[in-house]
């Protein structure tokens, strides 16, 4: 079965919606997964559709091992972003993950990404949808 973890903090807006796009497009042989940085996040991606849902540091770390794939704003890989719920160790086992990470360009953080075009969250969505998630559509 192959596994997409989804990665958010805060409120889960991205996260949640990412897995209802997601959930139109992937069969029941891919198993998402809802990684919050806090329960609330976690809470909101699963009623979004998520398979299962874990929150905090140590879940994040354990599970993103065995990902085939980690979806997420860019936050995800820099250490103390989304006013300080991504630590250290959330970015760094993300980073070295051996999954394919898909980053969507979104930061409230002070990094701005050249060559970007910034677009709203549903076109970005799409985008990584019908561009970098054909083999595992239906």
């Amino acid at each position: 079965m192959k596994r997409i973890c989804v990665i958010d903090g805060q409120g889960g807006g991205i996260g949640s919606a990412i897995i209802k796009r997601l959930r139109d497009v992937v069969d029941d042989s891919v198993e998402i997964l809802a990684l919050g940085t806090n329960a609330i996040a976690t809470s909101q991606m699963l009623k979004s559709g998520a398979n299962r849902g874990a929150s905090g540091e140590n879940a994040i770390i354990r599970t993103v091992k065995q990902a085939d794939i980690i979806i997420g704003p860019l936050g995800i890989i820099l250490a103390h972003s989304m006013m300080g719920e991504v630590t250290p160790g959330i970015s760094e086992a993300v980073s070295e993950s051996p999954a394919k990470k898909i980053l969507l360009p979104l930061s409230q953080e002070n990094v701005a990404i050249i060559g970007v075009s910034s677009s709203p969250l549903p076109h970005l969505i799409e985008e990584m949808v019908t561009g970098y998630l054909k083999e595992f559509t239906k």
